[in-house]
């Protein structure tokens, strides 16, 4: 009796939960937006390369390139990168 009557002010402590894996978009197990795996740095290399160019271009004026890069930030995001 008094068994049951202790365990309630001490009672066992729950098993903690397993650690969660980090979210790693480059894999395609955790994010199927990027079968192939692809890297940032190799993904999307049509929009990369324009925007580089018009950074190259045009430097940083704000505007001049706004939407190239917009174009490539919705390239990363569909390959389920958080940029």
């Amino acid at each position: 009796m008094f068994q049951s009557i202790s365990s309630w002010w001490s009672p066992t402590p729950a098993p903690a939960p397993a650690p969660k894996e980090k979210y790693d978009p480059t894999n395609p197990k955790m994010n199927p937006l990027n079968p192939q795996g692809l890297k940032p740095c190799c993904a999307c290399p049509e929009t990369k390369s324009a925007r580089d160019a018009c950074f190259l271009q045009n430097g940083s004026e704000e505007g001049k390139c706004a939407e190239v890069l917009q174009k490539h930030v919705e390239c990363m995001r569909g390959l389920g990168f958080n940029i």
